[in-house]
């Protein structure tokens, strides 16, 4: 125990050291608030140029749809004033001849873009834009919002409605859908973009981690391999003994990082209002979604299953090759496990409760990342928890058993790498 003890207490304080270590520890939640509140404050300085309205109205639909189309855009965002739209009354046998014209218009600058209203649009599901912002799906969306609340309007007019009421019917505000989730439990609160972020943001978390600490496993095996330090060590301290104490040592490495992360990103979130105020940011309303003690205790489980499965298997990979270009090729069979299982973070996101991500989340390989992402948004079968956790703790105890031959005699081997037939034999012989 004493031996295991040294050798936790030496891979911990080798890593928790490093300039790179309180770097990282620091500045990831600093990069995650810059993330999140730089869009916020670029939108914030864009909404008084952003005239959505600047552009013209090619109309030819006969029945005066163009004066609708500007009334809806209103302007822009932050005004009502439709001055600035420019709307061509024509035929269809002049619309060539204005498109040219307009298109010259757009690349002198004189106007963002032109909207064509057909003879048809009335019965068209479809109408052209062509402007400088055709790559802006807000501009696109908020012109065809006013599209199809002017048709919406002339289609009522022409069955008969006085225009007043028309007027009333068709111009609505945007309406909020106030999102709550109801689970196995009843009521759990707010759900929505919030839930979504916070459950993204885990498994995105979980993701790295596991990926990054396991690389660092293999990363100091296969540098007691090359500089020769694993001969006089293993002399010493078994080998099985040895890889556990890499295993928890650079496991607590990760829990460390983990817990400092929440605390910087808490504080981050807490100081989130005053720099929102300095920089004239529109206050938004944001909280993160409340965890039960019982879900958070799952999620950080979750993760030191998830690492120490991975870990066995790049410490299994790191005792096999030499260097860090056989290391490039020996891990990727690891590495499409992990990559595998980001493929499938957005499908679970999108419905947790798909047969899809149900047999993820159980399948070993992928539950130390789409468990939590699942319990994270919302409640989920004990049955499914705890058939996630058997199947996790088979496969560490087979992956740990066989890491730990493979670690016993690859350790000490040096030249080429080893073949499938050669690990068989070292597996046999152990």
């Amino acid at each position: 125990m004493a031996r295991l003890w040294a050798v936790i207490k030496r891979e911990y304080l080798e890593r928790v050291r490093t300039k790179w270590f309180i770097f990282s520890t620091v500045f990831t939640p600093l990069l995650f608030g810059g993330i999140t509140l730089l869009p916020m404050w670029l939108a914030s300085k864009s909404i008084d140029t952003a005239n959505i309205a600047h552009i013209t109205i090619l109309d030819a639909s006969g029945v005066g749809l163009g004066k609708r189309v500007q009334l809806a855009l209103g302007g822009g965002v932050m005004s009502n004033d439709t001055s600035s739209t420019q709307i061509i009354v024509l035929d269809t046998a002049q619309l060539a001849a204005a498109e040219s014209a307009t298109t010259q218009a757009v690349i002198r600058r004189e106007t963002r873009g032109y909207l064509v209203l057909g003879p048809h649009i009335l019965d068209a599901t479809e109408t052209r834009y062509a402007g400088r912002n055709a790559t802006s799906f807000p501009d696109l969306g908020r012109i065809a919002a006013a599209v199809r609340q002017g048709v919406l309007a002339t289609r009522l007019e022409q069955a008969g409605i006085d225009a007043e009421r028309v007027a009333s019917l068709t111009s609505t505000k945007p309406i909020e859908l106030d999102a709550e989730q109801i689970g196995d439990r009843g009521r759990e609160g707010k759900g929505g973009i919030v839930k979504y972020i916070f459950a993204f943001s885990l498994a995105f978390l979980l993701y790295m981690s596991i990926f990054i600490y396991g690389q660092n496993v293999l990363r100091g095996v296969l540098e007691e391999k090359q500089t020769r330090v694993a001969e006089v060590v293993v002399s010493s301290v078994p080998t099985d003994t040895l890889l556990a104490g890499k295993v928890l040592g650079v496991g607590a490495v990760g829990i460390t990082q983990q817990i400092l992360w929440v605390i910087g990103s808490l504080l981050v979130l807490r100081l989130r209002e005053p720099i929102m105020r300095a920089l004239k940011i529109p206050s938004a309303d944001f909280s993160l979604p409340s965890i039960s003690p019982w879900v958070l205790a799952l999620l950080l489980l979750f993760f030191v299953l998830g690492f120490m499965l991975y870990s066995a298997l790049f410490a299994a990979v790191g005792s096999m090759v030499n260097s860090d270009q056989e290391a490039q090729q020996a891990q990727q069979p690891v590495t499409l496990l992990l990559v595998a299982t980001a493929i499938l973070i957005q499908p679970v996101l999108l419905n947790p409760a798909t047969k899809l991500a149900v047999i993820s989340s159980i399948f070993p390989f992928s539950a130390p990342i789409l468990m939590p992402l699942r319990l994270s948004l919302g409640s989920v079968p004990w049955t499914e928890v705890a058939a996630s956790l058997v199947s996790m703790l088979v496969m560490i105890a087979f992956a740990i058993w066989l890491a730990s031959r493979i670690y016993r005699t690859g350790l000490l081997m040096y030249g080429k790498r080893p073949s499938f037939g050669e690990v068989a034999r070292w597996l046999r012989r152990s």
